[in-house]
């Protein structure tokens, strides 16, 4: 075979398409960003480090993944785009060579008792399937086996628009698998009337003790008693069998009110509609007091709690229903699932292999698909998310983590790490905004921002190696190499919260007494039974607080002042210093500017593009009427104070003719969680997530409380500001609480006055104590997996 002569000896030009391997970011200003520019790497593992608060989240977040969605979301149609979420563009100056973005955050699954592991996965949506291919006896399609779709019947005449007009008779059925007693949802809920109403006393009397149903309020409680259907004078427990019947379960109809039209329904379904229908975390506290007062959820008698129909539960694979594929441990549903050998469905069966096994890989094993995802952790919440993107065969995208380690035990790093770099090396960028060394020390690239937060961060510190970072000396190159050590002296407890018999989810018929009066860490790998230990056993009425990672649930108008209580003597002392009403001094109420209501901003929609917010005129951004600023205390009018940082409040509120003791006591325990640096007046819609918990943090801390229950604490929370936690936590105990805490951070185990140990594996292979005592006595024995990795982590 001849070859042509080749003349080009030399390398070709390299081509225009291969100088894109960076993403440019210039003149970032999202949040207390200051002008930040960094260049990152493609096809690369960037880590963005820093003390929380000090703007990851505003540049990965919010300016590189935002920009990749909205310029997405922008190559759909106008129809289109009218029903996706408008996303503003970010105060940057450049963005160029973003790639598409997939963000996989810590936000929580919806609290829907309708949503479970298995609906927000599509496992179940598989499962539907196989059972109503291979399921005997066949009851019909996979709707027949969702708990969520109901069994409709329905029969009438329909007339067919074809030739001459005819009218047919016809029937129509649909099948489904919700059990009809609980509605699919697992529980049944039975109200205690005497939480209700009073019964010796006429709805005239103000016989309704339901918060908010004041004697007279028109829309509720006149609708009742001018209904004509119950007598209003008339003590309740007088009442006829149907005046009772009308008054407590009546249908929704039309009644006339002083002239108006309004609907009357039955108290039940009123107190169903408007109390049961909603989140529970979502209530405002002396709301969600009296739900869980009136209120008692029961597991459904009829389905047992598995929420489907008896017909969906009598069509079995062998001597397997679809509720009991659901209730087995993911890796045990796996392993069953191999098992079955049908080509007919052979497609099917690999795809829901694939995923089950995405499951175990991610550690996530230990899970069923009828766990409700409203009771996942956020870091539970994450993994779930990242397994859809396991098995793609999607390259150069971006990968977007918030702090992937979260809710992992050191033992479980290693393996997230090797996710990340599978990811990367299949030639995806990966940018992950991380605490942890252990995560930090696998990227290729770190992006270090600060110094420190809030408005004195926003800045990047350091770009470059791992190595790099450590020579650094900044904040997060100081502590890179930060170790606790044992504690020399270990206190001694002063009693013990005794556990007998726990058995919630997988624990195995615990027995352990968890003492008092000393910070108590509870650990173990994640999916060994901690939470259902702590929450799910301690005994009711122990005069526990408990913190947890819950978000917390605001608008824009909510901020640290409003959410600690704060404002109240804040307002107050306004009010006394001036001769007014406390009431001017708030933006919710007499005070708001009337431009803007109060907001600061007004919002302008745009339809499908993003909508735009412009600083009110009026008020120029201070959300207060002019008058109102007239008024001042200790030279500061209110918007000046709300913008002042916790630290400098505590000053002003201190001394002086300021002096505001109740207002004092808030902003020091502001203070004491490292809240220092946010301004009184922050959204809370802008603070991460290690704020978010701190907030909380500091909110329980004025409660009178024995035991202190800390679900991960350390979650955000940068190395620098560990230690800051560990002397809040002797702090709190030397005060005479008792403190307990979830918790993998090994400085925080180091810590400890006594550890109990979980294990030793995660699901059916946890759930029992592996070991009780100290932290010193862990390290020396070795015997579980959290004593060699914390013999480790000492030096020992």
């Amino acid at each position: 075979m001849s070859m042509a002569p080749r003349t080009d000896t030399q390398s070709p030009a390299p081509h225009d398409a291969d100088s894109h391997d960076l993403i440019r970011v210039h003149g970032a200003r999202e949040n207390n960003l200051k002008d930040v520019s960094v260049e990152i790497p493609k096809r690369r593992l960037t880590v963005f480090t820093g003390v929380s608060g000090s703007g990851k989240s505003s540049l990965v977040f919010g300016t590189i993944a935002a920009e990749s969605q909205r310029l997405i979301n922008e190559t759909y149609s106008a129809f289109v785009q009218g029903f996706m979420p408008t996303l503003a563009r970010p105060e940057v100056d450049v963005l160029d060579g973003l790639t598409t973005a997939i963000i996989v955050d810590q936000q929580r699954m919806g609290a829907n008792v309708r949503s479970t592991v298995g609906t927000a996965t599509d496992a179940n949506a598989m499962l539907r399937i196989l059972f109503s291919r291979l399921g005997q006896p066949h009851i019909g399609s996979p709707q027949a086996f969702s708990f969520n779709v109901p069994t409709v019947r329905a029969s009438g005449a329909i007339t067919v628009e074809r030739g001459a007009r005819k009218t047919e008779k016809a029937t129509f059925t649909r099948v489904g698998g919700m059990c009809t007693r609980c509605e699919g949802q697992g529980t049944v809920s039975d109200i205690d009337l005497t939480q209700l109403y009073d019964d010796s006393k006429s709805l005239a009397e103000g016989a309704f003790t339901i918060p908010g149903w004041k004697s007279d309020s028109f829309w509720t409680v006149r609708v009742y008693a001018e209904s004509g259907l119950v007598d209003p004078d008339k003590p309740i427990n007088k009442y006829t069998k149907k005046e009772l019947h009308d008054f407590l379960y009546k249908e929704p109809v039309k009644v006339k009110v002083d002239g108006v039209n309004l609907t009357y329904e039955g108290l039940i379904p009123k107190i169903q509609k408007s109390f049961l229908s909603k989140d529970r975390e979502a209530m405002q506290p002396h709301i969600r007091a009296f739900v869980d007062r009136a209120v008692t959820f029961t597991v459904c008698p009829e389905c047992d709690g598995t929420r489907l129909s008896e017909a969906a539960r009598s069509s079995r694979i062998g001597e397997i229903n679809i509720a009991d594929a659901c209730a087995m441990q993911i890796s045990d549903l796996a392993e069953w699932i191999r098992g079955l050998d049908e080509p007919s469905v052979a497609p099917l069966l690999a795809a829901l292999r694939h995923t089950l096994d995405s499951f175990v890989e991610i550690g996530l094993g230990y899970l069923s698909l009828d766990r409700s995802s409203g009771t996942l952790s956020g870091g539970e919440a994450q993994r779930v998310k990242m397994i859809r993107h396991l098995g793609s065969s999607l390259t150069d995208v971006t990968y977007v983590f918030d702090e992937p380690t979260v809710g992992l035990h050191p033992h479980d790093i290693q393996r997230m790490n090797g996710l990340l770099l599978r990811l990367r090396d299949k030639g995806n960028t990966v940018l992950v905004v991380e605490h942890k060394p252990e995560t930090i020390v696998i990227a290729d690239h770190v992006v270090d921002l600060g110094p420190g937060a809030g408005t004195a961060g926003g800045t990047v510190c350091f770009e470059g190696t791992v190595e790099g970072l450590r020579a650094s000396g900044t904040v997060t190159g100081r502590h890179f190499d930060d170790r606790a050590a044992l504690k020399e002296k270990v206190r001694t407890s002063t009693g013990a919260l005794e556990i007998r018999g726990a058995s919630a989810h997988n624990l195995r018929d615990v027995d352990v007494d968890i003492p008092l009066g000393v910070l108590t860490v509870i650990t173990g790998v994640a999916g060994s039974g901690k939470s259902s230990l702590v929450h799910g056993s301690i005994p009711a009425g122990a005069g526990v607080v408990s913190i947890d990672q819950g978000a917390i649930r605001g608008s824009r108008r909510s901020n640290p002042a409003t959410y600690t209580g704060l404002l109240d003597p804040i307002r107050k002392a306004f009010a006394k210093a001036n001769g007014v009403k406390p009431a001017l001094f708030s933006a919710n109420s007499e005070g708001a500017c009337p431009g803007c209501n109060g907001a600061g901003v007004i919002y302008t929609d745009l339809a499908m593009m993003a909508g735009v917010a412009t600083t009110c005129e009026e008020c120029e951004g201070r959300r207060f009427q002019a008058s109102v600023l007239d008024y001042r205390l200790g030279g500061r009018d209110i918007s000046e104070v709300l913008s002042m940082p916790v630290i400098e409040a505590r000053e002003f509120f201190g001394a002086g003719e300021a002096r505001t003791p109740a207002a004092h006591a808030i902003l020091d325990r502001l203070a004491d969680v490292g809240l220092g640096y946010l301004s009184l007046g922050q959204p809370l819609t802008t603070l991460s997530g290690g704020e978010r918990q701190r907030l909380k943090l500091a909110t329980h801390m004025a409660e009178k409380g024995g035991v202190y229950v800390l679900d991960e604490p350390t979650t955000g929370l940068h190395l620098a500001d560990v230690e800051q936690l560990l002397g809040l936590l002797d702090r709190l105990v030397d005060s005479g609480k008792s403190v307990i805490v979830i918790e993998h951070h090994q400085a925080v185990m180091a810590h400890a006055d006594w550890i109990i140990d979980l294990g030793p594996g995660a699901g059916h292979d946890g759930g029992r104590v592996v070991f009780e005592g100290t932290p010193a006595d862990l390290v020396a024995a070795r015997s579980t997996l959290t004593g060699e990795h914390l013999a480790a982590y000492v030096g020992a």
